[in-house]
């Protein structure tokens, strides 16, 4: 039977004989020839012992490949060495086009096994601190095989998607503008004081290591065996090492031992603002906000229309705030208020709740008038529906949205009640970066303190008037700030709605509004 061969496309990692891989030293071992640019082979030689040596210079890599394959389908095992990881801009996807142009198939052919190594974006990325730490790409500046076009666009992508950027193969005897002109490409999108890192030779005699700017970068020798790591516009340089942050200071205090938030709240919605599901739950209200003038509008009209009375009928169902994200109901806790406009609990809402507490739980009465309802976590989203049916809001304590009424002179002064009620639609349990109070006044007394809550929203005089940044309690306490006055409702259903979309959006997590509101926030 006829012997059959293999390719072994070997990854030995920068040069230095501890950083190859075990796999990859096994590999040498088994293999009859070696096949690689010759500087490589050089790098490599202490650890050849049997193997013939087939070394070849620059611009000679398809006959190697050729070589290579051509040994292989007579029998031999075969090396063929690339510095770094073989299969980033090394000679493993040459090989196998060159194997595609044989007719190999991986049944019935020579056996290919590429075997990983440590890549420049690694090993550089090491010498220089932590600068990958974040969405990273590598884009080789040679134009001997790809279009400067080609090229010249990915910089230009990679620059305006804030991808920390690593080039290989960045300058030449011959090629030295490619760099040049990358940097000039990348000064569109980044400052000029956005940290680089320069790595020659690494891990190799001669190593040489540059930590400087974009702007200063072609003051630095760069070369063939350079890699030049660009960071991105979060990346800092620190005691000389760059440092690319992951993220994690949007949702942790890194020099605390405590943590604000506990293990089971970091991953929901209300910690991450940013995120995708944030982004459709913002959408979600914005589309309603911008159907004001058509849909809402006769959704405003069918909320008040035959009476006012008939609304608050509705209105523990309509807008009971069971409506709280699904699936977060394995919380211990619900907060429970009356319905919208009253700060009254009936006899058989009051025994409903103690039932739902049982024996082992607790009911506790809040400044707010509200109770929450400690108890087992066990049929949460039943209790939640049990006690909305009852003609109770119900919401999950946390980071929330919270739209909460004056008792409007038990109903003698309604005219602000059906604000409220497209307010707590459209609003209440949207996640936030901290909990957000929208206070809504009937009368300019305002006597529920409403002006003292993030957003206060009074009808007064036929208009309404809307507060911003109030703080209720604790040190410099202070009411809000009058922001607009003499609004009709649809134009405060829009601003409150906007306001509280862009603090969910745009707040750093665990940021109160009224200091997201002394920042401006609520103008950007």
């Amino acid at each position: 039977m006829e012997k059959q061969g293999k390719l072994l496309i070997i990854g030995f990692g920068p040069g230095a004989l501890e950083h190859i891989t075990g796999r990859a030293l096994a590999a040498l071992e088994e293999s009859e020839a070696v096949i690689g640019y010759n500087t490589y082979v050089e790098l490599i030689k202490p650890l050849l012992k049997h193997q013939e040596i087939v070394g070849t210079g620059m611009t000679e890599e398809v006959s190697r490949a050729q070589e290579a394959v051509r040994r292989a389908e007579a029998g031999q095992s075969i090396a063929v060495i690339s510095s770094g990881d073989a299969g980033v801009y090394g000679m493993a996807g040459l090989v196998y086009e060159v194997l595609i142009e044989r007719g190999w198939k991986r049944a019935g052919g020579v056996e290919v096994e590429v075997i990983p190594g440590i890549s420049a974006i690694q090993s550089c990325s090491s010498l220089l601190g932590a600068p990958i730490m974040h969405d990273a790409c590598t884009i080789s500046l040679s134009d001997h095989l790809t279009p400067w076009e080609s090229i010249a666009a990915r910089v230009d992508a990679a620059g305006a998607a804030d991808f920390v950027i690593a080039f290989y193969n960045p300058r030449s005897g011959k090629r030295t503008r490619q760099i040049e002109e990358a940097r000039s490409i990348l000064l569109r999108y980044r400052d000029p004081s956005t940290p680089v890192g320069i790595v020659k030779s690494a891990y190799r005699d001669r190593q040489q290591t540059v930590v400087t700017t974009l702007q200063n970068m072609l003051e630095h020798e760069i070369g063939m065996l350079s890699t030049v790591v660009v960071g991105n516009s979060a990346t800092t340089v620190y005691e000389g090492l760059m440092v690319t942050p992951r993220g994690y200071e949007r949702k942790y205090s890194l020099g605390a031992e405590t943590q604000a938030l506990k293990p089971h709240e970091r991953l929901r919605t209300a910690a991450e603002p940013w995120s995708l599901a944030a982004a459709a739950v913002a959408a979600e209200a914005a589309a309603e906000v911008n159907n004001a003038a058509g849909p809402m509008g006769s959704a405003a009209a069918a909320e008040s229309g035959a009476a006012s009375a008939a609304a608050r009928t509705e209105l523990p169902k309509a807008f009971a705030s069971a409506v709280s994200p699904a699936g977060q109901f394995e919380a211990s806790e619900l907060e429970v208020s009356p319905a919208l406009g009253s700060h009254r609990y009936s006899g058989a809402q009051m025994a409903l709740l103690a039932e739902l507490a049982g024996d082992e739980g607790q009911l506790v009465y809040t400044r707010d008038g509200h109770f929450l309802l400690r108890s087992s976590g066990a049929e949460q989203e039943d209790k939640a529906y049990r006690l909305a049916e009852a003609g109770l809001n119900v919401s999950l304590p946390g980071n929330f949205v919270r739209v909460k009424t004056c008792g409007f002179c038990e109903l003698r002064k309604e005219d602000g009640l059906n604000a409220a009620i497209r307010l707590h639609k459209h609003l209440h349990g949207r996640p936030v970066p901290r909990e957000l109070q929208i206070g809504v006044a009937g009368c300019g007394m305002a006597c529920s303190s409403a002006v003292l809550e993030d957003i206060g929203v009074v009808f007064s005089k036929g208009s309404f008037e809307l507060y911003l940044g109030g703080k209720k309690s604790g040190r410099g306490a202070h009411a809000g700030s009058l922001f607009r006055e003499g609004m009709n409702e649809d134009e405060l259903i829009t601003a409150v709605t906007a306001i509280a979309l862009r603090y969910a959006s745009q707040g750093k997590i665990n940021e109160r509004f009224y200091t997201f509101f002394q920042h401006g926030g609520h103008n950007e």
